[in-house]
């Protein structure tokens, strides 16, 4: 693994943020997650991948070519950004033919969603 790639986040559910402290490995691990969604881009092609039917069916998946049409950037610049959410396990993709596709990895959107989830016992609070 080079040091541009991040870990795949491991699939499985984890305890919020605020229910009790997460170890250091998970910490780093998740932060490298949250690292890659902290560029406006790459927040953005997610939520395109998984707005798009099928960008939420693994296997199935979003032309590359309906993604860059949706930015002003180049091609190499949506290509990049594609890539660090792939590498944080975000994202996977298939090469069809000359084009990619692309689908999220719902096991890491849930693993996301559980650490910032809210305990019952503050949801009241929230309110």
């Amino acid at each position: 693994m080079s040091n541009q790639e991040l870990p795949v986040v491991a699939s499985g559910c984890c305890t919020p943020l605020i229910a009790e402290p997460i170890p250091e490995d998970e910490a780093a691990e998740m932060a490298r997650v949250f690292k890659a969604l902290g560029d406006p881009i790459r927040l953005r092609l997610l939520s395109l991948i998984g707005a798009h039917e099928n960008g939420r069916q693994v296997g199935e998946g979003v032309c590359v070519c309906e993604l860059t049409e949706a930015f002003t950037v180049t091609a190499p610049t949506i290509s990049h950004h594609l890539k660090v959410l792939r590498e944080a396990g975000l994202i996977d993709s298939e090469r069809r033919g000359t084009w990619v596709y692309y689908w999220i990895v719902p096991a890491t959107l849930k693993r996301l969603t559980g650490v910032l989830a809210l305990p019952d016992s503050l949801v009241a609070d929230v309110r």
